[in-house]
């Protein structure tokens, strides 16, 4: 059985699974990140006017923005969903059925008719494919997290790098989203757009093709080995754990909230309040993803030197104070220092990002990891990252300054600085040892 195979495995047996790992898991979360991100750009700068077109132009972008929303609200539901299935039969199984719901809803995307063709009918059709692709990364995250950590050192090791390739198919999916509008958009008028969107579907059979050939992790074939199966562990982890998800929720607001302004509402703050070209403003911000390929895995590696926790509060702190230096460079719209405040906040961001999905993983035991951490993880999106453009487009329309944003963005690092002080650091854990039973660890805490 694979779960035999997994357990009696030689170290070199193991290192070769773990760099099919990193790679299925890097790979599949930069096709998912692909199509989340693809939709956010679409909704920022094309989907108001083509699928909610009203006489006020911010009440047609907090429109197409809403369903963009509608991506971060579903995806708790994914993570309760998925969870339960990958605590239950196993990261691998799980991981493939999120690659392919992420596939089918981005490509549909790019074959919604437009307001002009079936009216507001096209606006709810865009509204649901939204949701699943939200379900869809409401899964995936966990799973590729804990596919690439389970395969390392059980204890110790390279738990942090490891845990920020996962985190690397964010920056990937981001330069490629937008180099895919960049490219296809001006080719034709109606299908430019469609096309990055149809593309979805040959990535997603190239990730699949990747992932079928991993075998299950070592940490969840010693769970089905000692019969530890959780029946409901989405419940379970809800009840002994609730502490922990609402922690690592509050965890990334600091890093999610500021990063989907960063990429997303700047598109608009951009072109439309500073006058610059969408086409520069994409330039900019693809620069940044490439600066994120370097800086995630650095961070990551680093969290490793020095501890998820203590990295994570620097990184939270260096967010509130660049919250006030991101915002005048900006408003110079001086091109040069533009360029600079977008590429620079990407190596910020990514100080908390890179040990982040580590720090979460390790917050929960091995039978209730996907699910804990997938809660954990995914509900911020409801309160961080999914309303963060929208409140950014609300606060500059109420108060006409940037400023207002900035003491938004700095509000929610410091939550992050708290999060980070009360969520306990498991980096010298052992992580294939249920942490309710003895563990060797607990007293170096």
């Amino acid at each position: 059985m694979v779960e035999e195979w997994a357990l009696d495995a030689t170290g070199q047996e193991k290192r070769r699974q773990l760099v099919r790992a990193v790679i299925a898991s890097a790979v599949g979360t930069s096709i998912e990140w692909y199509d989340f991100f693809l939709y956010g750009f679409a909704a920022s700068t094309i989907f108001a006017q083509l699928f909610f077109p009203t006489s006020d132009p911010t009440t047609g972008l907090l429109l197409a923005l809403g369903t963009y929303f509608g991506g971060f609200a579903a995806r708790p539901i994914g993570a309760a969903i998925f969870g339960h299935y990958g605590d239950r039969i196993g990261r691998k199984a799980t991981l493939i059925i999120t690659l392919l719901a992420m596939g089918v809803a981005t490509a549909l995307v790019g074959l919604v008719p437009t307001y002009e063709q079936i009216g507001i009918w096209g606006g709810i059709l865009l509204t649901l494919l939204r949701l699943l692709q939200g379900i869809s990364v409401g899964g995936e995250w966990g799973g590729s997290v804990l596919l690439a950590t389970e395969w390392g050192q059980s204890r110790g090791g390279r738990r942090g790098f490891l845990g920020s390739w996962p985190q690397f198919g964010v920056p990937v999916g981001l330069v490629l989203g937008y180099l895919a509008l960049q490219t296809f958009q001006p080719v034709d008028p109606y299908w430019g757009w469609r096309i990055p969107f149809l593309l979805s579907i040959v990535m997603a059979a190239v990730g699949l093709y990747i992932r079928l050939g991993i075998l299950e992790t070592p940490v969840f074939a010693k769970v089905l080995a000692e019969n530890k199966v959780e029946r409901v562990p989405v419940r379970e982890v809800i009840v002994r754990n609730w502490r922990e998800i609402v922690l690592s929720a509050l965890l990334r607001t600091g890093q999610q909230a500021p990063f989907y302004i960063f990429t997303v509402f700047v598109l608009t703050y951009a072109t439309k309040t500073l006058g610059f070209e969408a086409s520069d403003v994409y330039t900019y911000v693809i620069v940044a993803g490439i600066v994120s390929l370097f800086t995630v895995p650095f961070w990551g590696y680093i969290s490793d030197l020095v501890g998820r926790r203590r990295l994570y509060i620097v990184g939270a702190a260096a967010m509130a104070v660049w919250s006030f230096i991101y915002w005048p460079l900006l408003d110079t719209r001086v091109p040069s220092l533009v360029f600079l405040a977008i590429v620079l906040a990407a190596p910020i961001h990514d100080i908390q990002y890179g040990p982040q999905a580590t720090f979460i993983a390790e917050s929960f035991t091995g039978r209730l990891r996907y699910s804990g951490a997938s809660l954990g993880y995914q509900l911020a999106s409801v309160t961080a990252g999914g309303p963060a453009p929208l409140i950014a487009v609300w606060l500059y329309a109420t108060y006409q300054s940037s400023l207002s944003i900035a003491i938004y963005m700095a509000i929610c690092a410091l939550i992050s600085v708290v999060a980070a002080f009360a969520l306990k650091d498991r980096s010298h854990y052992d992580y294939a040892v249920e942490y309710d039973e003895p563990h060797p660890s607990k007293a170096a805490e």
